[in-house]
Parts: C-alpha cells; sequence; structure tokens
C-alpha cells in the first residue's frame, strides 16, 4: 500500500480546476488498484483559513501499490490533461508510520504501517469533521492554531485542506524529522491547550491522526 497527496497550482483555467472537485469524482472511482480517494480545495494562506484557494487543488489517494500509483500520475488521461490546464503539480509518495482515527467511518491508512526511518522526513494529515454548533468556537481558535505550527521548529511546509468549506477541515505538513513532530506535539503550549480544548469542547464529531515517512516527491512545472 502506498499513499499518495498531488497538489495543482493554476495560474489561468481555475474555474475548471474548480468543477474538478465534482466531475473528477466518477473517473477516480473507476481507477485501478486505487482504494480510497478524496477531492480537496485548499484554503488560501498555509494553514487552516476561511478564504479558499481558489488557485490550489489536491487530491489524496490510497494505491494498492507503487505501480499503480505511478501508472495514474504519469500516464493517465486525468493527468495529461491537468499538465495542460494546470501551472505546476507536485506528488508526494508516502508510506504510513502510524495512523489513528477514521476518515468517513474507516482509516484508510491503517494496515502496512512500516518501522520509522529517522533518516527521512515527516509527513502529517490532521483531518476532522467538525460538529456544527461548534463551528464558531473552531474557527476562532484557528489563528492561534496556524501561528503555532507557522512557528514550530523543523516544520518545512504545510497547507490547509479539506472536502467541504467551514466543516470538513485537514492539514497537510511536512517535518525536517521525528523529532521536531513530537517537540511540537508535546511541548508545544500553544499547540497542547487546543489540542485538550478539541477534547473538553467536542469540536469533532469524527477525527483522524495520520504520520507517513516521505519516500518519494515529483515536481513538475508545465
Amino acid at each position: 500500500m502506498v499513499t499518495t497527496i498531488s497538489f495543482f497550482k493554476y495560474r489561468t483555467n481555475k474555474f475548471w480546476a474548480f468543477k474538478q472537485m465534482y466531475l473528477a469524482f466518477e473517473l477516480l472511482s473507476k481507477v485501478p488498484g486505487l482504494n480510497f480517494f478524496k477531492l480537496l480545495g485548499t484554503g488560501a494562506g498555509a494553514g487552516f483559513s476561511l478564504y479558499p484557494d481558489f488557485g490550489t487543488y489536491s487530491i489524496l489517494c490510497v494505491w494498492k501499490d507503487r505501480l499503480s500509483a505511478d501508472d495514474f500520475i504519469n500516464k493517465s488521461d486525468h493527468s495529461m490533461l491537468i499538465s495542460k490546464k494546470a501551472f505546476s503539480r507536485e506528488d508526494y509518495f508516502l508510506n504510513p508510520i502510524h495512523s489513528h482515527g477514521k476518515w468517513d467511518g474507516l482509516n484508510p491508512f491503517k494496515g502496512d504501517n512500516i518501522p520509522l526511518n529517522k533518516s527521512k522526513k515527516i509527513a502529517i494529515i490532521t483531518r476532522a469533521s467538525l460538529n456544527f454548533s461548534k463551528l464558531f468556537e473552531f474557527w476562532r481558535s484557528v489563528p492561534k492554531a496556524s501561528k503555532a505550527i507557522k512557528n514550530a521548529s523543523g516544520v518545512v511546509w504545510f497547507k490547509g485542506i479539506g472536502e467541504l468549506p467551514f466543516i470538513q477541515q485537514a492539514t497537510f505538513s511536512i517535518w525536517n524529522n521525528i523529532e521536531s513532530v513530537t517537540d511540537f506535539a508535546y511541548k508545544n503550549k500553544n499547540h497542547a491547550e487546543i489540542v485538550k480544548k478539541t477534547r473538553q469542547r467536542n469540536w469533532y464529531k469524527e477525527d483522524l491522526f495520520a504520520r507517513f515517512e516521505i519516500i518519494d516527491k515529483q515536481t513538475k512545472v508545465f
């Protein structure tokens, strides 16, 4: 099993890209070797945001194997069309190290979890489906959460992603090493305070945390 997350940046054809959030669903449902996928919009800036980034979109996929992922990313008609429409794309290839929680009632990253290789960069996906009654509380705390990760030691890059604006939110972040991740998780006071608040205030009706080893990355500018 291998997980990929791809980010597509558009300078033109932004309305075409926006429509793919709906139109690409049927196509992806029929791709051989694709066990799980999500079509994702992104937030303006680096972290969670009330404002969408209409120039950047993402696809998260869990594949049967690396061959299936490579065939789709490098050879499929869908990828060829993106190469004509987008300005650039980045594809991250990930192996799950640890995952808990659920996404639409299941944990798609559970299974072939691998031993940790401390020399490789680490990727983190956090995802939550918000309780409607807690939306205001959650979004009021977002600036503090974004500031905490922005100022964290060892974070390379992070981006807010999501299926539905305001309600179903996620983040993807890249870290230099596992030590940076654990220091942020257990030693950053702002982060610890927000995690505690999510539990006490019951912000989420469903959530997931997954940690990955980054095994490869492909960048293309068209």
